[in-house]
């Protein structure tokens, strides 16, 4: 998994910001991580439904935004849906790169360039408090 956060970790995160453990949230957890690509909050719901019948696909999504909004998921939008994984960066690391996501099976792979170098250039005067650079394509094997 290189510098992806582990379960472990991601569980710790998880009590250190107040949040219930629970099972469900874990088995999510252990889904993303074993997953290592984008996945939608369906594709999370029908895969804990085998274990659970009684699971919401609200529940899920709403415990998905919870884990992004504390840092142990990242999301993106695919094909008008959000999706989530793995977040490949433990927090506080300053390992910075940006992605290249599969739009069929969600795989990514990690670009170790930044273009805010030259976007900074274009913007003088400007303070840019963030920024997101995601390329969107077909892998290798899904082309």
């Amino acid at each position: 998994m290189g510098n992806q956060l582990s379960v472990k970790h991601a569980l710790q995160i998880l009590k250190d910001s107040g949040k219930k453990h629970t099972q469900t949230r874990e088995k999510m957890l252990h889904y993303l991580a074993q997953s290592n690509r984008y996945v939608s909050a369906k594709e999370v719901h029908l895969n804990l439904l085998k274990e659970s019948s009684r699971l919401s696909q609200d529940t899920v999504y709403r415990n998905l935004h919870e884990f992004s909004e504390i840092g142990i998921l990242e999301e993106t939008e695919l094909n008008s849906e959000m999706h989530f994984r793995f977040h490949c960066s433990a927090p506080g690391s300053d390992h910075h790169h940006h992605h290249f996501i599969c739009t069929v099976c969600g795989s990514t792979k990690e670009i170790n360039f930044c273009p805010m170098d030259l976007i900074q250039e274009q913007l003088p005067g400007c303070l840019i408090e963030d920024h997101r650079f995601e390329i969107f394509g077909k892998c290798e094997a899904c082309h």
